[in-house]
């Protein structure tokens, strides 16, 4: 099987979440009324684009691991898009985010339902209390999804450990990421970054999904733990893309989000690397940049200008492909693949490491 047939299962998964979605939005509406438009909203916030590239990998990973009926663990998929939207919402709220996916965050369209209904008290607070509430309720959708998979209860379960552990994992890296942020940027260090991308990306983003769906599919451990030694190594690699898109353009179309990973005063292996190697004069322009979403189109060039003159651009594109190489490496040694498996996984690198969005 190749990645695109893979991925030609997207608009069927699409259909999928978006039935399950408004089987949510009826049931509210039996609990009150009121409620029906809140998850509307939040299901119109899932619903609005995204690639439904972790759903896939579950696919991806679910064939890898001997399954064959993909239909059977469609539910899954669709879990891991319920997840993400959580983990988006939550996200936003962090990052005072305003737009996603090409329209407002879940805690701004909560807070603009706030003010057209003329509701009583703070609309921001009532936005951002309403998406945090709404997220704590997609992660029990989530849950939900897995349970509706018609697979042997004891794989499931084992889904949902892997999912506790992807889920523990995804917030340990978060607040590792917000601490990073509070911190003097000289404070931290590559490989703390590292550490964040691994724990808040690498493992939900790649090498949870592969291991849910091999664990889905009855897989034997061996497999199991090898595919996840594989999308942790290719999730690094996509992470640290991530990077390089996110704060090389103030352009919010080009990555989806109402903001740049320098106004937001990320900690990334471009911005530490850059603080570390740049004399004064560079570490004063980047000091006027990070976390300041006033900053000038000047300032933001100057910058940029600091990031590519200490050579920090071409440091993150050597640690991607370094990534990228250890995660084939370990497919190449991995016993039991066959040729089709590992040119699968090769394409799946590819997808996530060579991409321009």
């Amino acid at each position: 099987m190749h990645l695109q047939e893979i991925l030609a299962e997207r608009p069927r998964i699409e259909r999928y979440l978006g039935e399950v979605l408004e089987e949510h939005v009826r049931a509210s509406r039996g609990e009150s009324r009121l409620l029906s438009p809140l998850m509307a909203s939040a299901r119109e916030f899932t619903l609005r684009g995204g690639k439904r590239f972790r759903a896939c990998l579950l696919l991806a990973g679910y064939h890898l691991g001997g399954g064959r009926d993909l239909s059977r663990v469609l539910p899954a998929a669709a879990a891991l898009e319920t997840f993400q939207s959580w983990m988006l919402i939550h996200d936003d709220v962090i990052d005072h985010g305003e737009t996603r996916r090409g329209g407002p965050t879940l805690h701004v369209a909560m807070a603009r339902l706030h003010a057209a209904h003329e509701l009583e008290g703070s609309a921001a607070d009532f936005g951002l209390g309403m998406a945090i509430t709404l997220g704590d309720l997609f992660e029990a959708f989530t849950v939900g999804l897995f349970l509706r998979c018609p697979l042997p209860q004891a794989r499931v379960f084992r889904a949902l450990e892997e999912y506790r552990w992807m889920t523990e994992r995804t917030a340990l890296g978060q607040l590792l990421d917000i601490l990073n942020a509070s911190r003097p940027v000289e404070e931290v260090t590559e490989g703390e970054v590292l550490k964040v991308h691994r724990l808040k990306s690498a493992i939900y983003t790649v090498a949870s999904p592969l291991k849910l769906g091999a664990i889905l599919a009855g897989a034997k451990e061996a497999r199991i733990r090898a595919l996840g030694e594989i999308g942790e190594a290719y999730g690094t690699a996509f992470q640290l893309r991530d990077d390089v898109l996110g704060v090389g353009t103030q352009d919010e179309r080009t990555v989806g989000k109402s903001t740049n990973d320098l106004f937001e005063g990320k900690r990334t292996l471009l911005t530490v690397h850059a603080w570390h190697r740049a004399g004064r004069d560079g570490r004063e322009a980047l000091g006027r940049v990070l976390g300041n979403p006033l900053a000038t189109p000047e300032q933001f060039d100057q910058a940029l200008s600091v990031i590519e003159e200490t050579g920090s651009f071409a440091h993150s594109e050597s640690e991607i492909r370094r990534a990228v190489a250890r995660g084939d490496r370990l497919v190449a040694r991995t016993a039991g693949f066959t040729g089709s498996d590992r040119a699968l996984l090769r394409e799946i690198a590819v997808a996530l490491t060579e991409r321009t969005q």
